[in-house]
């Protein structure tokens, strides 16, 4: 590919190459057919879960509507990944365009950082029912849900952005072979030429004051909730706080743990594979969207009740 006008791509190829396991190429043998199986029980599970809350009417509340943003966003994430990732597996598809790998690479930045503003708003509901349950029918309404929505669209476009930007204006000398399954920021940017300290530092800043601030928020609202619990005298209330927020505490539990792995074999990469890493990244796109549906279906009788209608 000639260097566009704007000097923004200089390489001699017109696209990049997804090497998934570099040191160990069985996994790919292995992996393929579990993560086939959790990418079709996700899909399925987000889609009955979808159908449920749009069909039956008893679930059209504030709350549900940002569980059905919820599994948009997971099958979304991991239409983007998985399928490019098994026909690398199946059919050695490694190739893919500078435009697609870059717009992958929003994808998987803007919607994991709704995800995680999902959550973080989610936690709220519990927090109104326990400590202000009176006020819960004026404060968790329709236009609550369209305002967080929109915060949600509005702070993670803007915090995502920019990462595509940053490393598709890199100069590109050669290497053009990915040594991941998917167009990582990092993965991508340490190809080029040119200094990538920006992209590292935005990358981990904005990451970690995203992900952070939210993980901060939701911590903040379970512990008001648990001391609100605990200075109630009523019998059963600890049973009943628990039966509230169970779902959405093992959502959180699913979310922040493999991030939190992916996190600590980045940190010790010396003792852990380069593999493993790319492994996780891969996994925590279509884990936490196979389980989420499953633990609401399981844990709302709402839900449940509605499955069983249709």
């Amino acid at each position: 590919m000639t260097a566009h006008q704007n000097g923004t791509i200089s390489t001699g190829a017109s696209e990049f190459l997804l090497n998934c396991f570099v040191r160990s190429p069985t996994w790919q043998l292995w992996l393929s057919l579990p993560l086939s199986l959790l990418f079709l029980v996700a899909i399925g599970t987000n889609g009955v879960l979808l159908i449920t809350v749009w069909l039956e009417a008893s679930l059209h509340q504030p709350m549900y509507y940002l569980l059905i943003f919820l599994s948009l966003l997971d099958i979304v994430l991991c239409l983007t990944v998985i399928p490019k990732v098994l026909a690398i597996f199946w059919f050695d598809l490694s190739s893919i365009s500078f435009d697609a790998c870059f717009l992958q690479m929003f994808i998987m930045n803007f919607f994991y950082a709704m995800e995680s503003c999902i959550i973080m708003v989610m936690a709220y509901d519990p927090y109104v029912a326990f400590c202000l349950p009176l006020r819960y029918p004026s404060i968790i309404t329709e236009q609550f849900v369209a305002k967080a929505a929109s915060f949600i669209l509005a702070r993670n476009v803007i915090s995502a952005l920019p990462i595509p930007i940053l490393s598709s204006r890199l100069h590109y000398c050669g290497r053009n072979v990915i040594e991941n399954c998917i167009c990582a920021n990092m993965s991508v940017s340490k190809l080029s030429c040119d200094d990538i300290t920006i992209n590292r530092l935005y990358q981990f800043a904005g990451g970690w004051t995203l992900l952070g601030s939210d993980l901060v928020l939701i911590f903040i609202s379970y512990s008001l909730i648990l001391q609100t619990v605990m200075g109630l005298k009523a019998e059963g209330a600890m049973a009943k706080a628990l039966s509230t927020c169970g779902s959405h505490f093992i959502l959180i539990l699913f979310f922040s743990t493999v991030l939190l792995v992916f996190v600590l074999t980045h940190v010790v990469t010396k003792k852990v594979s380069p593999d493993v890493p790319v492994l996780l990244n891969v996994l925590h796109h279509v884990i936490p969207a196979a389980l989420n549906p499953i633990v609401y279906g399981v844990h709302t009788q709402e839900i449940k009740q509605g499955i069983q209608n249709y």
